[in-house]
């Protein structure tokens, strides 16, 4: 009986699931690691319990015919090629101590080559100017450049090296760096010399199915991909126009658009390499991202205003939006198609009738319209032929009611928990040629029924303004440049 694994190796923590002979997805165990924040506004995780977390759970499992790996994207590591020994703590996707570097790069004009060849704005959320920072700060990375014997690259790189000697990345991965030319696929030279990034130092470029190497005891890993890639695999997006969104501590979506990039995007949208099995032609993608979404809910909680999960589908009467009360999720600012950091939450409508349930719903409604803000951009470039969801806020059938509305379209609910995992084991299993299918996703549909008036939508639109540059007008972005991407693994 053939058996399938999928490693989950996610922001907060490291996720396994099997699937044996084509049956469901099992979860085989969860390993959680530190948030180390050194300094404000930076963000760190330490390799080496990561990669312990790894092959803890992969020998778990005990041997499997085919492995998927997934990875946070934008995190970065530098490590020893001999002793695969990291130099120093990886630096996570949220990590934010490049910004006076980026901007100094953007005076210099280099802005318009990130757009032009990675489809990509300048901004320390993405891999390139995190990896010029471990190269001119830790103290052992020249000296090991100058011998031949430093690596660098995004955190599936390291993880590969380490467990299974293969210095190599994936293109879905690659193309969250700013180093690759998203036309090609490959290592853009003038890039790497912008940032100050030799080309020699990088891993290797491979399909996201397809053999990348072997942990010794537990069985080849056959497929490695960004998270969010997977999750849209696992959705079995598959044709321009399909979309699905993860609702975790953010929101973010992806949209297949085909065999070639779409590089002038709605704005608010990026493109980005969504997948390539074997000697296949590559699947392109525009992504976009709400920076609140399930981490709005946890708030609540955390001030006293919701006590269980539960209460989301406890709401009574008309919608809090149809009587005036809104809330803007803008904590921590405003993300596609707005992109405005500066931007912060506000409820607004409040009589003294309002109560505490009408301040939680309203809550709940607002990262609804946020999301179809998200459709909306979609549209804009393509009709949406297919929305499918998942994430912990899609537990709660009054916000999946309300999306629905919010949407003006149908939505497809996953049923199955955890979608990135079904997506890898779908990919391990064409990169193994294993003979046995890989679960499915299973649904329930959901449509609207036009209770969500044009004047509702305008009155959120109108307290949309009134959050923006709450806190100052931000320096002068490009309409598609993303700060920020919150992912999954939100308890709500």
């Amino acid at each position: 009986m053939p058996s399938i694994l999928a490693i989950d190796q996610g922001t907060t923590s490291t996720k396994a699931y099997a699937s044996v002979d084509g049956g469901a997805a099992t979860l085989v165990g969860t390993r959680r690691h530190r948030q180390i924040r050194p300094n404000p506004g930076w963000v760190e995780h330490d390799p080496i319990e990561i990669s312990t977390h790894v092959l803890e759970l992969a020998t778990l499992a005990g041997s499997s015919d085919a492995i998927g790996l997934a990875n946070q994207g934008e995190t970065v590591v530098a490590w020893d090629a001999e002793t695969k020994r990291p130099l120093y703590n990886a630096i996570v996707w949220q990590d934010e101590r490049t910004r006076e570097d980026v901007e100094r790069l953007r005076s210099a004009g280099l802005e318009a080559l990130t757009l032009e060849r990675a489809g990509l704005p300048l901004d320390p959320y993405f891999s390139a100017s995190k990896l010029r920072w471990l190269i001119e700060n830790v103290e052992e990375a020249p000296r090991l450049a100058r011998t031949g014997r430093l690596r660098l690259g995004t955190s599936d790189a390291f993880l590969l090296d380490r467990l299974c000697g293969a210095f190599c990345t994936d293109v879905s991965t690659a193309s969250r760096t700013s180093l690759l030319n998203l036309s090609t696929l490959q290592w853009d030279e003038d890039l790497c010399r912008a940032f100050g990034v030799r080309v020699e130092l990088l891993p290797a470029i491979l399909p996201t199915a397809g053999v990348f190497g072997e942990i010794p005891g537990a069985g080849v890993i056959s497929a490695s991909a960004v998270d969010q890639q997977a999750a849209l695999f696992g959705h079995d997006c598959r044709r321009p126009g399909e979309v699905k969104i993860t609702f975790g501590t953010g929101a973010f979506a992806l949209g297949l658009t085909g065999e070639a990039p779409t590089l002038a995007a709605a704005p608010g949208l990026l493109p980005t390499c969504a997948w390539r099995i074997g000697k296949a032609s590559p699947v392109y993608a525009l992504d976009g991202g709400i920076l609140t979404a399930g981490a709005a809910v946890e708030w609540l909680s955390s001030v006293g205003l919701l006590d269980t999960f539960e209460e989301l589908d406890a709401f009574e009467g008309p919608s809090a939006a149809s009587r005036g009360v809104m809330f803007v999720p803008a904590q921590s600012g405003l993300g596609c198609p707005h992109w405005d950091r500066s931007a912060r939450a506000l409820w607004i409508g409040m009589d003294l009738a309002a109560s505490r349930a009408d301040l939680c719903r309203a809550v709940v409604e607002g990262i609804a319209f946020r999301a179809a803000e998200l459709i909306d951009a979609f549209n804009s470039v393509a009709p949406c032929a297919k929305i499918a969801i998942d994430g912990g806020l899609t537990r709660s059938r009054y916000f999946c009611n309300f999306l629905a509305e919010a949407i003006g379209s149908e939505v497809l609910v996953a049923e199955t928990a955890d979608v990135a995992a079904i997506g890898l084991l779908q990919f391990a299993r064409l990169g193994a040629s294993v003979a046995a299918p890989a679960p499915q996703v299973r649904y329930r549909r959901v449509a609207p029924t036009g209770v969500l008036d044009d004047r509702t939508r305008d009155r959120f639109a109108d307290a949309l303004r009134r959050a923006s540059e709450w806190t100052g007008r931000m320096p002068d972005r490009p309409a598609a440049a993303q700060a920020t991407r919150n992912r999954g693994g939100s308890e709500w």
